[in-house]
This record gives structure tokens, C-alpha cells and sequence, in this order.
């Protein structure tokens, strides 16, 4: 149901290296870079997450409580997303494990990128 999903970014050449990072550790690929925007999608699908200003024209902020989840194809893709993120800027939010600890049905990795938006890496081992 989801159709995309815009996240605002302060600094987009930083917010840049983030993603870029991020998204190649779990198959997906850059787009497009044009106008402040920049767009990522899977590997042969198209653009569904986009980095931008706010369209408000106001610095764009973390907000509390919001979180996007991006899927993985298993757990050396979140461990890999997570070493990438805080590589590239990135601060931790939740080193990669089972979550609850002691789950076998889902382990995820959190972080937050240069703006200070939360983020997931997941997946279903």
C-alpha cells in the first residue's frame, strides 16, 4: 500500500553519501540527482524513496516518533546497512540483533541519518 516516501534533508550532499551507502548494502540504487531532490529505488524498479527540502521552505527536522523500516534480504544486509550508515554520518539508534532479543522471527538495526531522521533495516531470517 505504501507508494513512496519523502524524507527532508538539511545538508542533501551529506544526506546523499547516507543513503547512498545505505541503500547499495540492501539492493537498492540512486536514481536521480536534480533540483535538491534525490531519488532511490530497487535495483531495476523505480524511484520510491526520495531526500529533499521540505517543501515548506523551513529547515527540515527529525520527527519524534517517526520511523521508516526498510526490508533487507536477510541479516548480513542489515549488519552491512548499519556498518555503511554510521560510516557514512550516520548515528546509532540500535546495533543489529533479534528483536525482541530473544526473537528468531525479526532482527533489525536502527540508526539516524545526518538530518537526524530514524531509520530501520529489518529482516524476516
Amino acid at each position: 500500500m505504501l507508494g513512496y516516501v519523502t524524507i527532508g534533508a538539511l545538508d542533501g550532499e551529506a544526506s546523499g553519501r547516507f543513503y547512498d551507502a545505505v541503500f547499495a548494502a540492501i539492493g537498492g540504487e540512486r536514481k536521480f540527482a536534480d533540483g535538491g531532490w534525490i531519488g532511490y529505488g530497487p535495483k531495476g524498479g523505480d524511484s520510491n524513496v526520495y531526500i529533499c527540502p521540505p517543501f515548506d521552505g523551513q529547515p527540515a527536522r527529525a520527527g519524534n516518533g517517526i520511523m521508516v523500516a526498510f526490508r533487507a534480504n536477510g541479516i548480513g544486509e542489515v549488519k552491512a546497512a548499519y556498518e555503511a550508515a554510521l560510516a557514512a554520518g550516520g548515528t546509532d539508534e540500535g546495533a543489529p540483533g533479534p528483536r525482541p532479543a530473544d526473537s528468531t522471527a525479526f532482527y533489525a538495526a536502527y540508526m539516524r541519518d545526518p538530518t537526524g531522521n530514524k531509520l530501520c533495516i529489518f529482516c524476516k531470517p
